[in-house]
């Protein structure tokens, strides 16, 4: 089967690594943690109960975000994936009540846009992974909201996301069975090879690392600096993305996708100016 073929088919294959990723990636955090290589402190058990719908949030973007993955082209899912950062200067605006610049309102417009508009001309177009995609945004659009409110300033990034992997690999597993995924997990093809669980295992590692490598960087460089990062490494991805997988485009899906980034472009520009002005 090609590329296209296995997206369309939506084989979960991303369901079953997510499992491994946050089991491995915890493993590594407490195993790090214990011995002195970063930095978490220890916390009680209302803060961490505190931090749950935080939890809730960041299993249900990356179980939407896998399934999404499974169905959509890379370039496609970072489209609607930008979209998230409306979700959150929604939530953000009717919350906080914060005044939005002029520029991040034409940021978010072409955000927007570019989200809405593209399932209309996609030649690939699927409906369930653009359902799934939709709850993606909306998780993760509620998680950096939920990362701003004044309780979530009780815990570190690492902390946070030592809760959530805690938390990821006990609501994953009770939920393998009532949604079929255990089951299905019984009729993968690859289910014995050792290849797949290494590749398993080394997802799982190259996750932990780059969670690790976020939060330090985060820490030594500005946040708006930081996006600017995350920003390059997706349009890599996405240009790099073709040459693995069949992407079939047109006119119309590629001035989304322009208009998208050029919408994550201007938001990243906005903040930097927002932390000048404040600094």
């Amino acid at each position: 089967n090609s590329p296209t073929q296995d997206r369309s088919s939506g084989d979960p294959l991303p369901i079953r690594t997510e499992r491994w990723q946050t089991l491995v990636g915890g493993v590594l955090l407490h195993v790090s943690w214990k011995l002195g290589w970063v930095e978490i402190s220890s916390f009680s058990r209302s803060t961490a109960f505190s931090w749950l719908p935080g939890s809730v949030l960041f299993v249900g973007s990356i179980y939407a975000g896998s399934r999404a993955l499974s169905r959509l082209p890379i370039p496609v899912f970072f489209t609607l994936h930008n979209a998230a950062e409306v979700a959150a200067c929604i939530l953000q605006r009717f919350a906080q009540k914060e005044e939005l610049p002029f520029t991040k309102l034409l940021s978010i417009l072409a955000l927007l846009t570019a989200a809405g508009v593209l399932p209309l001309c996609d030649p690939q177009f699927d409906p369930g992974g653009y359902f799934w995609a939709v709850v993606h945004l909306l998780c993760v659009g509620g998680y950096k909201v939920f990362q701003k409110l004044p309780k979530s300033g009780l815990l570190s990034d690492l902390e946070q996301q030592y809760i959530n992997y805690a938390f990821s690999v006990l609501l994953l597993a009770s939920a393998a069975h009532p949604t079929g995924d255990l089951l299905g997990a019984l009729e993968f093809p690859f289910l014995y090879l050792y290849r797949f669980h290494s590749s398993c295992c080394v997802s799982g590692i190259l996750g932990f690392l780059m969670c690790v490598a976020t939060v330090k960087l985060k820490s030594n460089i500005p946040s708006e600096q930081c996006g600017t990062w995350v920003f390059i490494a997706k349009v890599l991805a996405a240009c790099l993305s073709p040459l693995f997988f069949d992407f079939i485009v047109n006119a119309y899906t590629v001035s989304c996708l322009l208009l998208g980034g050029l919408g994550e472009a201007l938001l990243l520009y906005t903040e930097k100016n927002v932390a000048e002005r404040r600094g």
